[in-house]
């Protein structure tokens, strides 16, 4: 099986999920358990977490959890799991679990899987017109459409440290023709491919 890390990025809206599922272990971000069930979710947010709990696409799914709600919720609740710990460790505030978002996490996630191809689909990080750029925008925890963007440069860093830290994986990053991929991003176990239906169909 191969994994896909799907981030929540615009980007992805061309392909429907759900009619890719068989091919690939899915881990996924915050409300994407709306639209598709995923076997692994991640959430930074407690809200997210709150409405993860009550979906019905979770039944099956693991949602790891940052350390400081793991012990509130994994009593009640057997789906829940920690987020993986760092690979590295450093003192610098970019390189600090609490600093981790739920895209850098799910990327790790995929990485620790018993996988050697892992799909990167909806990792954006930065947006073309100067807005948020998210799916989920002018729903519920989310930003309104015309919320500026966010800054990605910690996103941009922890991927990359990722790459950096499972060289034996391969990650091949899906998106647009006119999407620039981070120069920190470039290294040898790291592909881009011009998203198309078929790379996901026949992966």
């Amino acid at each position: 099986m191969i994994a896909l890390a799907i981030g929540n990025g615009e980007s992805r809206k061309q392909i429907e999920l759900s009619n890719i599922k068989k091919h690939f272990t899915f881990i996924g971000c915050n409300a994407i358990q709306r639209d598709v069930e995923v076997d692994h979710l991640v959430c930074c947010d407690r809200r997210m977490i709150e409405e993860s709990l009550n979906s019905n696409n979770t039944n099956n799914t693991k949602i790891y959890v940052r350390e400081d709600y793991l012990s509130f919720y994994q009593s009640k609740d057997d789906r829940i799991h920690p987020v993986p710990n760092l690979p590295y460790s450093s003192n610098s505030k970019v390189d600090m679990p609490i600093h981790w978002g739920s895209g850098p996490y799910a990327v790790l996630v995929a990485a620790t899987l018993p996988v050697d191809k892992i799909f990167l689909l909806g990792f954006d990080l930065y947006s073309n017109d100067n807005f948020f750029n998210n799916v989920y925008k002018d729903t519920k925890h989310y930003k309104k459409s015309d919320s500026n963007p966010i800054d990605y440069s910690f996103w941009e860093y922890q991927i990359a440290k990722v790459f950096e830290c499972f060289p034996n994986k391969n990650f091949v990053i899906l998106n647009k023709q006119d999407w620039k991929m981070p120069m920190m991003w470039k290294k040898p176990n790291v592909l881009f491919e011009v998203l198309a239906t078929k790379n996901l169909t026949f992966a």
